[in-house]
């Protein structure tokens, strides 16, 4: 049961009047970085095994921030980086809501190509993709932080539950917030999303799971890789 914590980076001057993109040289603001300092409290009782990032510097402070004091040193991962967003990169919201394409974005995502970038449907590819060499290259008992962007989150947490990519803009993923997915043999379980406070220590993983049996038929029959019927009773 691989655990992937998925972090938005935190506030940059940019972040909501502007499309910031792959706008190079962009930090974290004073509350971005108050931000990625109350991430890194709050993920501190957590064991992970690998802190990856976007290469953007704002996702690299943040994810910087939960490294610090820890053993483990921030990998970058391209994959992780924002959508290319291409000419609408440093334009204002409030201007892009006026092109013909946003309402294509907020209706029908799969569609769209940004001029001069990157289509939806390959970042939510790459993204993907990504997540699932991590898994591999964890295991079952990984537990590992990815500091990436509001809509590359958006797009891996659709996958997760089987959403089509259309149906992405239903999700949120707000600045240094957090969100949490664990795979196991049958499927993905949403355990978090856009969580920006509270307790993480139910995000460790159980002491055992179906990975640590040698029985294939103990494994399968293992209740952690499945729904709990009635929704469950929650962290004890």
């Amino acid at each position: 049961m691989t655990t992937l914590l998925l972090a938005r980076h935190g506030l940059t001057h940019l972040t909501g009047p502007v499309l910031a993109g792959w706008t190079p040289e962009l930090p974290l603001s004073e509350a971005g970085r108050a931000q990625a300092k109350g991430l890194a409290e709050r993920l501190a009782p957590l064991r992970l095994d690998a802190i990856v990032s976007s290469p953007l510097d704002r996702c690299v402070e943040t994810a910087g921030a939960v490294a610090e004091g820890r053993q483990t040193e921030v990998a970058l991962d391209e994959r992780f980086g924002e959508c290319g967003y291409g000419d609408w990169t440093g334009r204002p919201i409030e201007e892009l809501a006026r092109e013909p394409l946003w309402r294509v974005v907020q209706a029908h995502p799969s569609a769209v190509v940004f001029p001069g970038g990157e289509a939806l449907a390959d970042v939510q590819h790459r993204a993907v993709a990504a997540v699932r060499e991590w898994n591999a290259r964890l295991g079952p008992r990984g537990v590992y932080l990815v500091c990436s962007h509001g809509d590359v989150i958006k797009a891996i947490v659709a996958d997760a539950l089987g959403l089509h990519l259309d149906q992405f803009q239903r999700i949120t993923a707000d600045p240094a917030s957090l969100t949490a997915i664990r795979y196991t043999p049958l499927r993905p379980f949403l355990l978090r999303l856009n969580d920006v406070g509270g307790d993480v220590s139910g995000l460790q993983p159980p002491k055992e799971s179906p990975e640590d049996s040698e029985s294939a038929e103990g494994a399968e029959n293992h209740t952690e890789s499945d729904a709990a019927v009635g929704g469950g009773a929650g962290t004890t």
